[in-house]
């Protein structure tokens, strides 16, 4: 049986944030509609992807996935399980937001299938929040743990995004004293990126917000290495960290190159070196799966080449590359003929080697991209 991911996208949102390039929109009106289409693209992609294969992980993201009931969270789960081998010990992930979910709403998720929650809080710092847009304040987001824990949840996740306009180092760091007082079991700290499109691109481009340094992101992140590190939280990922045992199974099959099926408004697949996406729009979407059982918008099969770059890319941002397995799946020559660049890298302890797994150092991770870069060129 081959082990594979599920992710499922649900674009309903209270609130746009200033920073936020996911789709999603601000209304409820089409969830019914929406559910029934997903329910059908499930039973679509059954047809060619339920024999042979377990599932292991269920991730709903968004959006806000926890808007909806848990009743409509039950609905969906049951469906996968009726038409794909779901294992009995795989982790199902809801995303949240403080705010949407009060403490019965919790246990009714729990109840529902769901054994993981990531809450979205980004910061919590007051003015920190008004600036990102977020409907929450610093208790609530703090409340929101606490009311997780108390519903019986044994494994929460929490994000925090930094690097935030006027951010100080002190500031971030009490973020992170802030998150580990909490019961939590998995932290995921990502740089304020720009993109495209969003109120925040526009406001920097107006010159309304000043964004910090590079430089200064870099000493941002080093700090947040280290003072995880320092409190058991081990770095598993560029952008994660957890207590020992609580890694995100769902993100590890990502970053192992495993297959996985999305399904929903731009929903991205991966199967067998093939990639397709789904429209964004949910009226298209709706539209093309009642047309056709899907919706996809494009598609590509991957070169040789690219699977082994995006392998490599994968393996090294998170538990490192086994060089065992890309012999297999790839050949020794490539390896071989990167000898000295490794060598070069592991002199200067920007990657480490133990048996067969080579890995980023905590000081490589501060320049993985350019490490990744060199590599694969």
């Amino acid at each position: 049986m081959k082990e594979s991911s599920i992710y499922i996208h649900i674009p309903f949102c209270d609130h746009k944030c200033i920073y936020c390039d996911f789709y999603s929109i601000i209304t409820r009106e089409n969830i019914r509609k929406y559910l029934d289409a997903l329910k059908r693209e499930i039973e679509f992609y059954a047809n060619d992807f339920s024999a042979g294969r377990k599932f292991s992980t269920i991730f709903f993201g968004g959006g806000t996935p926890s808007l909806l009931t848990p009743d409509q969270i039950d609905e969906i789960i049951l469906h996968l399980k009726n038409h794909f081998s779901i294992t009995d010990d795989a982790e199902i992930t809801l995303e949240t937001n403080p705010g949407t979910v009060a403490g019965s709403k919790l246990i009714e998720f729990l109840n529902a299938g769901i054994n993981r929650v990531s809450i979205g809080i980004q910061t919590f710092d007051d003015e920190e929040l008004k600036f990102l847009t977020r409907i929450h304040n610093k208790q609530t987001a703090i409340d929101n743990v606490w009311l997780a824990k108390e519903a019986g949840f044994k494994n929460i996740s929490v994000d925090l995004i930094f690097n935030l306009p006027k951010q100080t180092k002190e500031k971030w760091l009490l973020n992170l004293q802030t998150a580990i007082a909490l019961p939590i079991t998995h932290l995921s700290t990502y740089s304020l990126i720009l993109e495209r499109g969003t109120i925040l691109n526009k406001l920097v481009l107006d010159k309304k917000v000043v964004l910090q340094d590079e430089d200064y992101d870099a000493e941002l992140y080093e700090l947040t290495i280290d003072f995880l590190t320092r409190n058991n939280f081990n770095q598993y990922e560029v952008s994660n960290f957890a207590l020992n045992g609580f890694e995100c199974k769902h993100n590890l099959a990502y970053w192992q190159y495993k297959d996985y099926l999305g399904f929903g408004t731009s929903a991205h697949s991966f199967v067998n070196g093939k990639r397709w996406w789904n429209y964004s729009p949910l009226n298209f979407y709706v539209d093309s799966v009642t047309k056709k059982g899907n919706a996809v918008i494009g598609e590509e099969i991957l070169s040789e080449q690219q699977r082994r770059e995006e392998f490599i890319m994968l393996a090294l941002r998170s538990n490192g590359l086994n060089t065992d397995e890309f012999d297999k799946k790839f050949g020794s020559d490539w390896l071989g003929q990167r000898k000295v660049l490794i060598e070069n890298y592991l002199e200067k302890e920007l990657l480490s080697k133990e048996n067969n797994r080579i890995r980023l150092t905590p000081k490589g991770y501060l320049v993985c991209d350019e490490i990744i870069a060199n590599l694969i060129a």
